[in-house]
Order: structure tokens, then C-alpha cells, then sequence
């Protein structure tokens, strides 16, 4: 694991993305409403449209008196407007009437309107430093390519990948290792893989398993065994195979 994060968080250092939502001076609002923009967009895509979105909504307060027309056209030139501005909105409206101020208990956080497992864990790591991951399908492929494949289809309760993100990100400043993995994810491991440039492949199972031909019929162990994080099949389980054509999702 130690390997795996240096490696990551070396590349990160000299390859890491610049976007407003990263700034050292980047509102607990601007962190948060941009990982609700983000959902099921490119990053660049949002960035180019994100600094007159904060200008125009700077707080909850702003952004809860907005009308639902009014955001869905401001909203409109990076898709999905409607669906959108409904969430900003009951989010900007519960946390106007809290005075922008979270919830502590994870419970109360998911609890808020249109808050999953992604926003919530982005909620709890913004707002309160815990090593929780930003997990979606860009870490997910990332991670099952390294360690090993997941089980169930459904990454918010693949209780495997759910505790592999969980280690991974256990650091000291767990925001930057999300940022990094999901850099490195768009950039390197992206759905047709640079292999070739990639400064974790000694180590990675996906490389090992497409790269190098093996012809003695014995089963390639993956980096999940070497931490004790194998997922757990039934008998009569197969575990379902990494797919080059995962479809984007935060």
C-alpha cells in the first residue's frame, strides 16, 4: 500500500490538474458545490463554466434564492441542468436555513437533500479532514486494475472496493490522494490505459495480466492478496472482470 501511495502521490506532484474548486483559498461551499457540478461531467468541462457560476452564487444564501429557471439556464451549457439545478438547490435551501454549516454526525449528513454516498463522503473530508475516498467509477478502475477486480456491479456497496478505497486514502491528507488517484485515472489509467507511461505498472495486476504472456495456465495473484484485501466469493460466484468501457460517475 505504502508503494502504491508514493509512486501516486510522486506523480501527483508533477502532474497534478489546477482547477478553481482546488484552491488553498477554496470556500467549504465552492469544494462542495463543485463536486455536485462534477457528477457525470468532465472536470475541464466545469472548470471552464465554474468561476461566473460562483460569481453570480457565491454562498448557499445566493444560491437558495435562485429560481429553478434561472439556474437551469446558467446550468445548461454542461448538461444535465434540470437535474442539476433541482439538487443545487434543495441542497443551497437545507443549508441556508443551517447557516452553512454541516452536520458532524454522517447520519445527519446523508439526511440533507440529494446527499449519496459520494457528496456525503466529500461533505465529511472537506469539512472535517476524515481519510474518507471520493470514490466513483474513474478510482474505482484504478484501484480494481492495481489490486484486483470488485464483486458486485454496484461500486457504493462492494464492500471490498469500499474498504480498499477506505486504506488507500488513510493518510494524512487524504484530500490530496483522492485528487491524486482521480488525476491519474483521467490522465494515465483512463478507459484505453497508457500503460506504457505508467509509473505503477511494475507492480500492477492489469499490466501484469495483459502485458506479459503466461503460459503455464497457473491463476496471476493480484496486489489484493499481498494486503489481505481479496474479495470474498460464494462458491458459484464469478467475479466480475475489469471493463475498459466504464462509463464516467461522480
Amino acid at each position: 500500500m505504502h508503494w502504491f501511495s508514493s509512486h501516486l502521490m510522486s506523480w501527483f506532484a508533477n502532474n497534478k490538474r489546477i482547477f478553481p474548486w482546488r484552491a488553498s483559498d477554496a470556500s467549504l461551499f465552492v469544494q462542495v458545490v463543485s463536486e455536485v457540478l462534477l457528477q457525470r461531467t468532465r472536470a475541464e468541462t466545469v472548470a471552464k463554466f465554474f468561476p461566473s457560476f460562483v460569481l453570480k452564487y457565491p454562498d448557499w444564501k445566493s444560491l437558495s434564492e435562485a429560481s429553478n429557471a434561472d439556474l437551469e439556464r446558467f446550468l445548461k451549457p454542461i448538461g444535465l441542468w434540470r437535474r442539476r439545478a433541482s439538487s443545487l438547490k434543495n441542497l443551497a435551501c437545507a443549508m441556508a436555513a443551517r447557516h452553512g454549516v454541516f452536520p458532524l454526525g454522517r447520519v445527519e449528513i446523508d439526511a440533507l437533500p440529494n446527499v449519496g454516498q459520494y457528496i456525503g463522503n466529500a461533505i465529511e473530508m472537506f469539512s472535517f479532514g476524515k481519510p474518507v475516498p471520493l470514490l466513483d467509477v474513474n478510482m474505482a478502475r484504478l484501484l480494481e486494475r492495481f489490486f484486483g477486480s470488485r464483486i458486485l456491479a454496484d461500486i457504493r456497496h462492494d464492500p471490498y472496493l469500499q474498504r480498499l478505497a477506505g486504506r488507500v486514502v488513510d493518510l494524512q491528507e487524504p484530500k490530496l490522494m483522492n485528487w491524486a488517484i482521480l488525476d491519474f485515472a483521467s490522465s494515465v489509467c483512463s478507459i484505453k490505459p497508457r500503460c506504457e507511461t505508467c509509473p505503477l505498472r511494475k507492480r500492477c495486476s492489469f499490466y501484469k495480466a495483459n502485458a506479459l504472456e503466461t503460459t503455464s495456465g497457473k491463476k496471476l495473484l493480484t496486489n489484493a492478496s499481498e494486503f489481505g484485501l481479496s474479495p470474498q466469493t460464494k462458491r458459484g460466484t464469478a467475479v466480475r472482470p475489469i471493463s475498459n468501457s466504464t462509463t464516467k460517475q461522480e
